[in-house]
């Protein structure tokens, strides 16, 4: 898979949902948001599932495994939340 620098540098550091919204820490401190029924895939998700979510691909991504979704999070914070 090809990533851009762009994808390279932003980096998760911590991700959790809470109230029906996804949280994102950056590694530069930001904070991004969106609530989860943006995403076909996390809409339907219980809260144990919806905060059940795995960094991947040296914090570029984010993985719900037990709903099947994956998300970059350049694509976050360019909007795209997997609609």
């Amino acid at each position: 898979m090809k990533s851009s620098i762009a994808e390279q540098l932003v980096r998760a550091r911590k991700a959790w949902a809470e109230n029906g919204w996804v949280c994102v820490r950056l590694d530069d401190d930001r904070e991004i948001r969106f609530p989860a029924q943006k995403s076909r895939r996390l809409h339907g998700g219980t809260p144990a599932q919806l905060n059940h979510i795995e960094i991947i691909c040296g914090g570029t991504g984010l993985s719900w495994p037990e709903l099947d979704e994956d998300l970059s999070v350049q694509g976050l914070l360019d909007g795209r939340f997997g609609s």
